[in-house]
């Protein structure tokens, strides 16, 4: 018993095999340690891979939201890579012991899993990254949708160049995106270019860097589709740098609807992925009696289109 309770208590003096062999004990054996809310810390922990996004500030509005109305306070962490944090953060938040935890991860290891669980730590996946395993608690939005909606509206003003500046390949939200955008594509009767193909990186030096490069030759798009703002921002500035008016000579379309868009020049159209919804949605997933940690619940939150100024038919429809 007094190395089940070292491993439940996240305590750093056992082997990784003996620690390993308990939780696997644990978890076969459907066991949750349950303590009393006195001895929780009035915290909800929320954890990135990076905290420089636009895109960050409204997920954690969103928490804090929720935060405040159970008198909690914000943990943020800056750990792992865009699909797992790194096994350096786990001792730490076993010894905070949290209300909750948001991950905004593709998905979790195992042996993260298995020790939230034991620790009965409910954790939730905020997946603009990605699509977590079945096993993890998530709340998402419609990427593909929003991915055809996009391109709808370049197509539909009669554009037939349309570019796409999506997110890393390895990223799933990219994935869906492109693939709305690919259907939007067909359903127009217009073929695909693999060079109006791009995988970006979400920020705005990704989006020039490509932007510039399509924009470079006769032959260029008449519209591009980002699939971010920030990526947006980005082909704005190579259209200023190519000499390209928007949107009379280039229609712009991003992905997000940050409140920064509707201060660019000029005023971007967007897909609204709805960022603290998302945010607080799986704040309260934490914080419900059933408890999230084992229940695989999976939210989806719908998309939708948000036309402003950055783009117009193209001048020769």
């Amino acid at each position: 018993m007094p190395t089940v309770s070292k491993v439940l208590n996240g305590r750093s003096d056992v082997s990784r095999a003996t620690r390993a062999k308990v939780e696997r004990l644990l978890d076969a054996h459907g066991y949750r340690r349950r303590t009393p809310s006195a001895s929780r810390s009035p915290l909800i922990e929320i954890v990135f891979h990076e905290l420089e996004s636009i895109w960050a500030m409204e997920l954690i509005r969103g928490v804090e939201n929720v935060a405040k109305e159970n008198r909690a306070t914000v943990v943020l962490t800056e750990s792992g890579t865009r699909h797992t944090p790194a096994p350096e953060w786990l001792p730490g938040v076993l010894q905070r012991r949290p209300l909750g935890v948001v991950l905004v991860f593709s998905t979790l290891r195992e042996d993260i899993k298995r020790q939230l669980r034991a620790a009965a730590i409910p954790f939730v996946v905020i997946d603009p990254a990605g699509d977590p395993d079945p096993d993890v608690p998530s709340v998402g939005s419609a990427n593909w949708a929003g991915g055809l909606a996009a391109t709808r509206h370049l197509t539909d003003q009669g554009h037939v160049r349309v570019a796409i500046i999506t997110g890393p390949e390895d990223v799933l939200c990219s994935l869906a995106r492109l693939d709305g955008y690919r259907s939007a594509m067909a359903m127009a009767g217009l073929e695909t270019d693999p060079w109006l193909m791009r995988f970006g990186d979400f920020h705005v030096q990704g989006g020039f860097e490509h932007a510039m490069d399509l924009l470079e030759g006769p032959d260029r798009p008449t519209a591009i589709f980002a699939g971010s703002d920030l990526q947006a921002l980005g082909v704005l500035e190579a259209a200023r740098v190519r000499g390209l008016r928007v949107p009379e000579e280039l229609s712009v379309v991003g992905y997000d609807d940050v409140p920064l868009a509707q201060w660019s020049s000029p005023p971007l159209t967007t897909v609204h992925q709805p960022l603290r919804h998302m945010a607080e949605e799986a704040a309260r997933m934490l914080l419900r009696p059933d408890d999230p940690g084992t229940a695989a619940q999976r939210i989806e939150l719908a998309t939708h289109l948000v036309v402003r100024q950055s783009t117009a038919p193209p001048k020769e429809a």
